[in-house]
């Protein structure tokens, strides 16, 4: 059973950084892409960053030019960087992967969420 386990949030200042990290483990062939969704209270999830396997990247225009998304492939293992954070950027944070399964099908599979305040 493929498993995402997501780790890094908290409660930053306006103007902070943080870097948030999710690692897939179990059942698992090849991932294909890996992401980051958020979803503030009382409002849909929407994508953050999404990272495929070859290494292209896709931002929300929100977040560009102050969250990175990176993997480490060896490890199964997304990461977002997150600078000059806003009140706004204010969410739960979701990791979701792409990726085959050890019986080579085709899956989708979410984190249960980490929590990103930012408050003064």
């Amino acid at each position: 059973q493929v498993q995402l386990v997501e780790s890094g949030g908290g409660l930053v200042q306006p103007g902070g950084s943080l870097r948030l990290s999710c690692a897939a483990s179990g059942g698992i062939f090849r991932i294909n892409s890996m992401g980051w969704y958020r979803q503030a209270p009382g409002k849909q999830r929407e994508l953050v960053a999404v990272i495929a396997s070859g290494g292209s990247t896709n931002y929300a225009d929100s977040v560009k030019s102050r969250f990175t998304i990176s993997r480490d492939g060896a490890k199964n293992t997304v990461y977002l960087q997150m600078n000059s954070l806003k009140p706004e950027d204010t969410a739960v944070y979701y990791c979701n992967a792409d990726l085959n399964d050890q019986y080579r099908l085709l899956r989708n599979y979410w984190g249960l969420g980490t929590q990103v305040t930012v408050s003064s």
